[in-house]
């Protein structure tokens, strides 16, 4: 993962159209499409997970460049990781080892003051050979807040609902007659330091635009909404310019 800050001039120059104010502060991307895309080229599944990897790098570049405070990305539900071929999750997984272990090395990360979150269920399920760079780079950049980068890595948005609200019960035992509000279901969330989501992206829809496994369900009460049928490996910079653009063009009620 680059995060490079270095861009093509003709990119630069499309970039100049943006309007710098009216940014999403917080976009999430739902990366859909990486199979499809190789078995539209006759390659394997992994290969398109390889080139989902450098347009997610290519992305990244972009966000680094604009200055967005919080970029999320959906890298594997449980299922991807549980359920699939084999073969096909520890090459991915193996992809996930590398760039962590890329990102672990990346000076810029310190210098913007980036802190990086997994979220999901990988601890409990990936070896510790997959996990040490993940937990290194968790622990480097706690402390962090200037920026924020997320992963969701076996990840399902109803299992964090059910966490926060057992969490929640433990504590009315402990205090009982506790409130339920907002802020307290927010503060028990896994994403309790991580603004509202303001736009999210789902790539690779044919039709169907959806959200699955109640992706981020709290976060993104509010957001706006982009479904794109390009596939992820084939989404880059110019394709999220593309959508930031239109997202210039919304007015958020937030229910007013």
């Amino acid at each position: 993962m680059r995060l490079t800050g270095a861009f093509s001039f003709a990119i630069i120059k499309i970039m100049e159209s943006i309007n710098k104010e009216n940014l999403p502060k917080h976009i999430v991307v739902i990366p859909d499409g990486n199979r499809r895309w190789a078995k539209r080229k006759d390659l394997r599944p992994w290969q398109g997970h390889r080139e989902g990897v450098k347009t997610f790098e290519e992305i990244l570049d972009l966000t680094d460049k604009l200055n967005i405070f919080c970029f999320s990305f959906w890298g594997a539900s449980k299922d991807n990781i549980l359920k699939r071929n084999k073969t096909e999750v520890a090459i991915l997984l193996e992809l996930f080892r590398i760039h962590f272990a890329r990102l672990l090395k990346n000076k810029r990360i310190h210098e913007k003051g980036i802190r990086i979150n997994i979220f999901g269920e990988w601890e409990k399920h990936l070896s510790p050979r997959i996990k040490k760079p993940m937990l290194e780079l968790i622990e480097k950049t706690k402390k962090y807040d200037k920026f924020f980068l997320n992963f969701f890595i076996m990840y399902d948005g109803r299992e964090e609902m059910a966490e926060a609200i057992k969490k929640i019960v433990k504590q009315n035992k402990e205090k009982p007659g506790l409130k339920i509000t907002q802020e307290l279901i927010k503060e028990n969330l896994y994403t309790r330091d991580l603004p509202a989501v303001d736009f999210l992206i789902r790539t690779g829809v044919e039709g169907d635009p959806h959200n699955s496994a109640g992706f981020m369900m709290w976060d993104t009460s509010y957001s706006q909404l982009y479904f794109t049928e390009t596939t992820w490996p084939d989404f880059k910079q110019e394709k999220l310019i593309e959508a930031l653009k239109d997202y210039e063009k919304r007015e958020r009620r937030l229910g007013s």
